[in-house]
């Protein structure tokens, strides 16, 4: 049962990872390079990972947006 504690814990990390490097590309500009990624399959993956870091940004903003306890000022 460890096993998979460690599990969950791990894939929350990456993907909270991945919506840091989501937001970084948003608000610099600054993104993975994945052209330079040799296999096809190793830079479909990494693409697919970066694409879940947006969904999960473009969530949270989404519900962030609706939610009363967020206010935006500019």
């Amino acid at each position: 049962m460890p096993f998979v504690g460690r599990l969950v814990h791990y894939s929350v990390d990456l993907v909270l990872l991945s919506a840091v490097l989501a937001g970084v590309k948003r608000s610099t500009g600054l993104m993975f390079k994945t052209e330079s990624i040799e296999s096809k399959d190793v830079r479909d993956a990494v693409t697919k990972y970066l694409d879940v870091g947006e969904w999960v940004l473009d969530t949270s903003v989404a519900f962030m947006n609706s939610s009363p306890y967020f206010v935006r000022k500019r």
